[in-house]
This record gives structure tokens, C-alpha cells and sequence, in this order.
């Protein structure tokens, strides 16, 4: 197993004070809270509404940008070549710019090596192409648990790998972010890209999922 640490010089701050499933909130995120909750209780926005945009930007919008990149790195080749040489020029070919993604590297999954993703002090996250952090993923348990036993949080989310793949553990930073492109599934022979990109899972892209052959 193979363990990347790299130090962190975030732009944010952090906070004490528990989050969903352990993760601090920092001022900012208490400060939307507060906002959203004053915007409730003045009836001004309906909280069911509140959380389908929010899921929708979580699992919806920012993974399909970053599964359009994953299927046209399968169909083209030399994309591919650019998008490893260099990730941030080759996304931005597709238009997926923007904070929180300035720099990108993607990280190839083969049949022997697995790639995951964490950031160990928050939740850096390149938004662009995956959207919002899950909640899992800012949270303490995954953080710490990732880095030291991948292979047991791996399994956790239904990815048991042979012994002899090598785990690789990418710590993001607010200088720089990881996508995963995951392998592609057999059974997907002659699909278009727009196909594909609907096997790509934002999970399979932070390395905690493998992207699933299409049912016969």
C-alpha cells in the first residue's frame, strides 16, 4: 500500500463545534446554517426544496461534469494522454473551471493499483467536476480511517480488492485536488459517451466505488 501525504494550507478555518457525522463546521458553513434556518423559520424557503437543490448540486450536476470527463477519457485516447499529462488544461477543454478546482490531478485506476481519495484536515473537493463534498467525506471517521486502514473503508463501501492491488492514498489540499478515473466496466463495448457517463458514479471518481457493467 501506498500512503501520499501532503501538507495542507487551507483558506479556510476550522471550528470545534461537531457537524453531521463528527465533521467540524467551519464559520462559514455556521453561518449558512443560521441562514438557512432563519430563512425557514421566517417560511421564506421550504425546507424540502432547500435539500432536493442540495442534492441535486451534491449527486447530480457536479459528478455529471466529472463523468463527462471519465467517458471521454475512455472513448479518446489522446485525451486521455492530456488529462493525465495535464488534468487541469484537459478538464478545462470541456469547459469544468472554476474555484476549487484550479488544480486538478487525475489519477488512472488499473487492474493492479486503486486509487482514493481524502483530505485529512476538512474536505477540500474539487467542486467543478464532482460538485458538493458529501457529508461522508468531511467526516472525522473517513478522514482518519482512510489513511490508515484504506482497505477496511474500502470494503465498507462495497470494494473488496485482491491482495495484490496496491491501495494508493491521495490526501487533496487547497492547492491541489484529485478526480479518479476509475476502470471501464466490460460490457460497455460500443456505447456512446453520453452512455457511459451515466455508469459514472461521483463515488467511483473519489475511489471509494467501481463503476458497475451495464445490466443484460
Amino acid at each position: 500500500m501506498s500512503e501520499h501525504h501532503h501538507d495542507h494550507d487551507h483558506d479556510h478555518e476550522h471550528d470545534d463545534r461537531p457537524g453531521p457525522h463528527g465533521a467540524p463546521l467551519s464559520d462559514v458553513q455556521l453561518r449558512v446554517r443560521a441562514l438557512e434556518s432563519l430563512l425557514v423559520d421566517k417560511g421564506l424557503v421550504d425546507p424540502k426544496a432547500l435539500d432536493t437543490l442540495i442534492d441535486t448540486y451534491e449527486t447530480k450536476v457536479g459528478p455529471r461534469n466529472g463523468a463527462r470527463v471519465v467517458a471521454k477519457a475512455w472513448l479518446d485516447p489522446a485525451f486521455k494522454q492530456r488529462l493525465l499529462a495535464d488534468s487541469t488544461a484537459a478538464i478545462a477543454e470541456l469547459g469544468y473551471i472554476g474555484r476549487q478546482g484550479e488544480d486538478m490531478v487525475v489519477l488512472e485506476n488499473t487492474p493492479k493499483v486503486h486509487n482514493v481519495v481524502v483530505c485529512t484536515l476538512c474536505s477540500c473537493y474539487p467542486w467543478p467536476v464532482l460538485g458538493l463534498p458529501p457529508v461522508w467525506y468531511k467526516s472525522g471517521p473517513y478522514r482518519a480511517r482512510t489513511v490508515i486502514d484504506p482497505r477496511g473503508v474500502l470494503r465498507e463501501f462495497g470494494v473488496d480488492l485482491a491482495d495484490d492491488v496496491e491501495v494508493r492514498v491521495w490526501d487533496s489540499t487547497a492547492e491541489l485536488r484529485y478526480l479518479v478515473l476509475p476502470e471501464r466496466p466490460v460490457g460497455t463495448e460500443g456505447m456512446t459517451e453520453e452512455q457511459l457517463a451515466d455508469f459514472v458514479t461521483r463515488d467511483s471518481m473519489i475511489g471509494v466505488a467501481r463503476v458497475n457493467p451495464p445490466r443484460r
